[in-house]
This record gives structure tokens, C-alpha cells and sequence, in this order.
């Protein structure tokens, strides 16, 4: 099944060639028509996604970003980048032309930096309205502070009601998102219920709207959560249709009772969110969850991965041969749950997502570890892989991965991508669980900080090499959810959604003990040739219109863009006010 990928007003799609199609594969694009006096760009395929298109920033026709070091997730070398109407048409040495730059060919000099593929953020909740409030991040805002981050594409989350329509969420969902995303996205949708209906829906969303993956809640009791038989139907479904199938991994029922006994016992402050809900609901969950996709041979994929016991359990599973990918997401690979039990409510509430951040403070660094330990063979030390794999799984994961047109390493890969799932509340939104844990509506933030986490903690740490980095943050996001190489890698015909990196530059951030944010300035990326810099005013993103709180600044080495202009302001002046 093909990724679906939805342009943001403003850009034209990139003329994507007819190919031969991979699989049965198709790219279904949700296009926008032509500004007045642009050519009409050909469709690759016929899409049901077509709306109004609004104007937009005038960008260069042709960018050449010249003697970078080029790193994908298998090689990295120095070479110029040619940028055309938003599609990489050529890689190499000296391309800028004996005399200068001709007119209309803006170059920018990357010497002495990195020259990444844009990131991925495969996990958001952009304005969801959930917990009888709705996240402060809007499409505009939160794709803006992705774009501030390093991140050019988003994955969000379509998400009906019990006895909902998949399809009518799906659209609900384009129509808070179209007018206002700055950079491309796309749609997971989710499966709250079973019916005949369902299944006819699923079918549809796969073959006419471009979905790939169906997200199913083992938790959030009476509201979102699935059973057993639920699932097990929902991730045949998946097989039949060529789907990935995603689970939010806890044992519902045993949150429930456990939220109960917390509450009769007096604890009503956010260390009571935690409380009931150990590792072990976690740990639970995404075993069953992997027995039942296994039964049926249906790839799977773990959201928001937040603890030892779970990652683990995944490790495991993919080493016996399963079919199944492990997300961490930045909070849990920059922060531990010991927030929880800070005096100040606030401070404590803001930590507040399910699954929970663990209190073991080692949890970010074990993540990491799993997350840096990618395929074999890449030049990194990695732990012994099993000798064999059974038949039958080997079979079944060529067969899956061939018809989706890619063959991604399995081989000790224990964490495979990140994800934020940015889903941010102000303190007047989660002061409706003042009184009550379980009221305390669920979500962080972290999409504009994910790629400088896992840079400060992978890379500088010396845990993982630059290529390993290009992999979590991009490339493996858009093997499994069929957008490469289109996204996730820097090649001739691929998107130019590109992001100049300086290794060794130092960016303000608050202290990464606390929750994921991010200061003020702005480095240069490239999404689909479009120069984005400083001229973007970033402080009215998540964090000042969250009113999240922050210990303090921090110069945070490595994790860092070329700054151009940069606004150094006094952040926690800013950010530590109520929200109200």
C-alpha cells in the first residue's frame, strides 16, 4: 500500500513521473490546483483530494546548496545539492556553473555542515479534541515549530467515535489541516470499533484516499479501546488490504481498576497518572498485542514505546523474527517520570501523556541504546543476532515487504523510528484534573525538539553515528509507511525536504530534565525547495501558547541548525506564565 501525502496550500506538488509500480503500489497525492498562470502540473494518478489552492511565499525556482556533506541512513558524502522546483535533480561536485551563479539560482554554502534528509515525525495530535478539551497545537502552529525543528513532514491522526465513520473523521481531519499546515503531512486513521462497516471503510480509505495504517487503543476504556477479538479482526483486515497496523499498547482494564484504587486511596495529584499505570500494563499490552498481529502475519507498529519492559519485549520479538517496529518518542528518550512527583502541580500536570514517562531515571538512556542499535553491518557495534529465523515468519516478512516495494533491515534494528506525540494542553486545560488524575487531559510536546534529543542524546553522546541519525529520524519512517524514496533520503527525483545541520553549533534550550522545548531561533530548511529561515516568528508555537513551565536554559551542544539571525530571548521569561 502507498503513502499518502498531503501537500500544504501554497505548494505545488512535485511532478512525480510515471514509474513502474511497485507491488501493485501506487502514490495517491492530494493536489491543489495551479495558482493563476502556473501550468497545470500532470497527475501521476487520478486522487479523490483535490482543493482549493492559496497563495503563497514566492521561492526560488532553483537552489544549489554547495560543499555540504550529504548523509543518508547508509552513506554520507561531500557533495552539492541542485534544487528544482522543489525535487533534487542532481548530486555531485561542482555544480555551480564557471562564472557564478546564473540568474535565479540562489546557492547557499553548507561547508562544514550537515545536509540531512527533512525529518519525519510519524506520531502527532495536532487541535485533537480529546478529553473534553482540545490541544492547543493547531495545523498552523504545530507544523510551524515542526519545520523550526528540522522536521518537514508530520503524521497525524485521524480518529473517529465509537460507532464513528473512518471516512468521515478522515475528511474532518483534511479539512482542519489543509488551510493551514506549513509542510507536507499525512493521515494514520483509527480503528474504535468493529463492524462490517469498518472493514468496507478501511478497504475504501486504502484504495481511494491514499491511508496505509490503522491505529487501534488497547486502552482509554469506553472511549477508544478495542478487545482482543477486535483486534484480531482489524489486523486481518490490515493483511487482506496491505495495511500497517498500530497500537497504543496498555492494558485498559487494568488502568481503570488501578486509577479506581488510586483515587479510594486519597491520590489525586499527577503521580497518581503514573501509578496506575506501571511498565508492566505497558509491557502486557505489547505482548498480546504481538502475539495477536502475529497470528495472522500482519506487520505491526508500536506507538510512543515508553518504557524498559516494553521495549524490550519488542527487542525480543523482532529477533525471533517478527514483524514488528518499536517508537520511542522524544520525551521518553529526553526526560524520565520523576516530574510527577515535582511539588508544583503545574509542573507535574504538563508531564502528564499516556503511556506515562517512567520514574526509572536509566529509561531514556536504555531507549537510546535500543534506538541506536540499528542494523547489522552498518559499521556500529551491535549485539549478536540470532543465527536463524523460522521459515515461516521469513517467508512472511518477504512476502509483506516486497509487495510494498522495499526491503528494510530487521536484523537487531530494536527501535526502528521516533516520534513526538506532540499533543500539547495550556495549565487552564490541564487544571480540569486538579482534583482528579484522571481528568488531567493526556499530552507533551516535542515536535519542534525531537531531532535535537535525539542528535543531543544519540549522536553527541557517541551512541550513534550520523547515518544511524538520518535513519530514526526519517528514512525509516518513510520505508514503512511507503513514502521512500520520495522522503527520507537526499537522491535525484527524491523531494527536496532538506535540513542544513551544524554539528558542532550550540542552540538555547531549556534544561533537557525538563519537559521537550525549544527557544526562538531559526535555521535554514529546505521543504520541497522553499527556503524556511528566520523570518518566521516562532515564539506563538506550543510552548508560549501552552504556558509550559521550564527549569531554566541550557547551551545544549550539537543539536543545532546554522542559526541565521537568531533570536536569543530570555525563554523562561516567557514561557513559565500560567497559559490562561
Amino acid at each position: 500500500m502507498c503513502g499518502q501525502v498531503i501537500n500544504p496550500p501554497g505548494r505545488r506538488p512535485p511532478d512525480l513521473r510515471p514509474e513502474p509500480e511497485l507491488g501493485g503500489c501506487r502514490w495517491e497525492l492530494c493536489r491543489r490546483a495551479p495558482q493563476p498562470g502556473q501550468p497545470s502540473p500532470a497527475p501521476a494518478h487520478p486522487g479523490p483530494g483535490r482543493t482549493r489552492r492559496v497563495p503563497a511565499m514566492a521561492a526560488p525556482s532553483r537552489l544549489l546548496i554547495r560543499g555540504g556533506r550529504v548523509v543518508n541512513d547508509d552513506f554520507s558524502e561531500v557533495a552539492d545539492v541542485l534544487v528544482e522546483d522543489g525535487v533534487v535533480r542532481a548530486l555531485g561536485h561542482d555544480l555551480l556553473p564557471p562564472g557564478g551563479a546564473p540568474v535565479g539560482l540562489r546557492v547557499l554554502d553548507a561547508a562544514g555542515k550537515l545536509v540531512l534528509p527533512g525529518g519525519i515525525d510519524t506520531h502527532t495530535h495536532m487541535e485533537f479534541p480529546f478529553m473534553d478539551s482540545r490541544s492547543i497545537d493547531d495545523f498552523h502552529q504545530g507544523t510551524k515549530a515542526a519545520l523550526a525543528g528540522g522536521t518537514t513532514m508530520i503524521i497525524d491522526f485521524a480518529i473517529p467515535q465509537k460507532g464513528g465513520s473512518l471516512i468521515e473523521a478522515f475528511e474532518t481531519w483534511r479539512s482542519w489541516a489543509d488551510p493551514k499546515v506549513c509542510c507536507d503531512y499525512s493521515l494514520h486513521v483509527a480503528v474504535t470499533w468493529w463492524s462490517d462497516q469498518v472493514r468496507e471503510e478501511m478497504k475504501i480509505l486504502v484504495q481511494d484516499k491514499g491511508v496505509n495504517s490503522f491505529k487501534m487503543f488497547m486502552a482509554y476504556k469506553d472511549l477508544y479501546m478495542v478487545r482482543d477479538l477486535e483486534l484480531y479482526a482489524a489486523f486481518s483486515q490490515c493483511k487482506e488490504i496491505g495495511a500497517i497496523a498500530q497500537v497504543h499498547a496498555e492494558n485498559g482494564d487494568l488502568i481503570a481498576e488501578g486509577a479506581k484504587k488510586m483515587l479510594a486511596l486519597g491520590i489525586t495529584g499527577p503521580e497518581g497518572h503514573e501509578l496506575c499505570r506501571p511498565e508492566a500494563v505497558e509491557a502486557e499490552a505489547t505482548l498480546r498485542a504481538i502475539t495477536i498481529a502475529s497470528a495472522v502475519n500482519c506487520p505491526l507498529y508500536i506507538v510512543h514505546v515508553m518504557s524498559k519492559s516494553a521495549a524490550k519485549v519488542i527487542a525480543d520479538a523482532r529477533r525471533d523474527g517478527k514483524v514488528v517496529y518499536g517508537e520511542p518518542i522524544a520525551a521518553s528518550l529526553g526526560t524520565d517520570g520523576t516530574h510527577y512527583w515535582n511539588k508544583e502541580w503545574h509542573h507535574a500536570a504538563h508531564h502528564v501523556m499516556g503511556p506515562p514517562l517512567r520514574p526509572d531515571p536509566s529509561t531514556p538512556d536504555f531507549l537510546m541504546n535500543l534506538l541506536a542499535n540499528g542494523p547489522c553491518g552498518s559499521g556500529l557495534p551491535r549485539r549478536t543476532c540470532p543465527p536463524f529465523m523460522r521459515i515461516t515468519m521469513v517467508m512472511s516478512l518477504w512476502s509483506i515487504l516486497l509487495t510494498r516495494g522495499f526491503l528494510l533491515h530487521i536484523c537487531c534494528d530494536d527501535l526502528t523510528t521516533t516520534g513526538t506525540d506532540n499533543c500539547t494542553f495550556n495549565t487552564c486545560q490541564k487544571a480540569l484534573g486538579k482534583d482528579d488524575f484522571t481528568k488531567i487531559p493526556n499530552g507533551v510536546n516535542g515536535v519542534e525538539d525531537r531531532m535535537s534529543v535525539i542528535w543531543e542524546k544519540g549522536v553527541h553522546s557517541g551512541k550513534m553515528d550520523e547515518n544511524r541519525f538520518v535513519a530514526v529520524t526519517s528514512t525509516n519512517a518513510a520505508k514503512i509507511f511507503n513514502l521512500y524514496p520520495r522522503k527520507g533520503r537526499i537522491a535525484v527525483g527524491s523531494d527536496a525536504d532538506i535540513v542544513i545541520w551544524d554539528p558542532k553549533a550550540t542552540r538555547l534550550s531549556p534544561s533537557l530534565q525538563s519537559i521537550v522545548c525549544s527557544s526562538d531561533d531559526m535555521r535554514p530548511t529546505s521543504s520541497a525547495g522553499e527556503v524556511i529561515e528566520s523570518d518566521f516568528d516562532l515564539h506563538t508555537w506550543t510552548s508560549a501558547a501552552s504556558g509550559e513551565a521550564t527549569l531554566g536554559k541550557l547551551e545544549e551542544p550539537g543539536g543545532c541548525f546554522i542559526t541565521v539571525k537568531g533570536k536569543h530571548r530570555d525563554y523562561l521569561s516567557k514561557n513559565s506564565s500560567s497559559g490562561c
